[in-house]
């Protein structure tokens, strides 16, 4: 099939459409994880955005359902430089796309788009499949709304409460668009675990008799998860904190610190960071907003920051309890938090 991307600023690059024909819009991003791809495209971060992956193949060993993070994919469309045509398992991407209704674009010098986003920033963009009419994409990708606009948290976050039972200690889970494996990551530790959506009250929270809040990651701007801010202001000092992703962005937000848009963000499977000790991890991350490390208040300190360009990556509060990472904690993290939990 034809395709067609086309950026707010007027570039448009036509290549061989996957999937179904259709017209999806969003912001371009880019990841640099070399495996892992269905996890990314599952994972509710990406909600809103075409995902570019920056490895030239995507797609060698077919569909992996077992390591999903959601059960749908969550990226609006998928652009890559080259689909495998015969992987190594079944379904292939390009068939499960088609199969899922989902729109990808191969065939594009995707190096080029990564240099141009690192260069000018995220931008708008329209994928078109079924057709190469560049200007179209174009006119589509300017006629989208700007990303800070879109409210994405209340289209991933679970619709009720509910229970992963365990025997170990209560914790409560706000979803703003949860990877399954933190969960997995949780429950493997025994914890007794209650979610609940991001429109959770305090009461509602507290009603649980929780030893412990976790609010997780998610899509978008983290001013937009007001009830999530709103719920962490309360329930602060009561009980401790765990912050993931957004979640980090949230518990800054409630405690009065401030949290502004990256250029383009940090996603991948290999981002630096460096804990306060000198010691420093490569870590999964997805996220283009970050807390301001200048407006944390008194008694928050930065436990971990990015290699690459010094921004927050996580911050804790001994006093009040909060651990907060940026990064998407492997299990053993997880393991090492939960059991810090008095």
């Amino acid at each position: 099939m034809k395709a067609v991307l086309g950026l707010e600023d007027g570039t448009f690059v036509a290549g061989n459409g996957f999937g179904v024909e259709g017209i999806c819009s969003g912001e371009l991003v880019f990841t640099t994880q070399m495996t892992g791809y269905m996890e990314a495209l599952t994972d509710p971060g990406y909600a809103g955005q075409l995902l570019m992956f920056t490895y030239p193949l995507i797609g060698n060993y077919g569909v992996d359902r077992e390591n999903f993070e959601s059960p749908r994919v969550h990226a609006r469309g998928c652009v890559v430089r080259e689909i495998a045509c015969v992987p190594a398992m079944q379904p292939s991407v390009a068939e499960f796309f088609r199969e899922n209704s989902l729109l990808g674009i191969s065939g594009i010098d995707t190096r080029r788009l990564t240099v141009k986003t690192r260069t000018v920033g995220t931008l708008r963009a329209s994928l078109i499949v079924g057709s190469d009419d560049g200007e179209e994409a174009v006119r589509c990708a300017r006629a989208s709304p700007p990303a800070g606009d879109a409210d994405l948290i209340g289209s991933v976050s679970c619709p009720a409460p509910y229970r992963i039972a365990g025997a170990g200690k209560r914790v409560a889970v706000i979803d703003l668009g949860v990877k399954r494996s933190i969960l997995t990551g949780l429950s493997r530790s025994g914890a007794d675990i209650r979610v609940f959506p991001h429109t959770a009250t305090p009461g509602d929270i507290m009603a649980a008799e929780p030893d412990a809040l976790l609010i997780t990651n998610g899509p978008g701007d983290p001013g937009k998860a007001a009830d999530a801010i709103r719920c962490a202001r309360e329930v602060v000092g009561t009980m401790p904190v765990i912050g993931i992703g957004m979640g980090t962005q949230v518990a800054a937000l409630a405690l009065g610190a401030g949290t502004y848009r990256m250029k383009f963000g940090h996603r991948g499977a290999n981002q630096p960071v460096r804990y306060r000790d000198g010691s420093i991890s490569i870590t999964t991350q997805n996220h283009g907003f970050a807390v301001d490390g200048e407006t944390l208040p008194g008694g928050c300190t930065v436990s971990y920051r990015n290699v690459n360009d010094g921004t927050v990556e996580g911050f804790e509060d001994k006093d009040l309890a909060i651990t907060c990472v940026q990064f998407h904690p492997d299990i053993q993290f997880i393991d090492r938090v939960y059991r810090g939990i008095p």
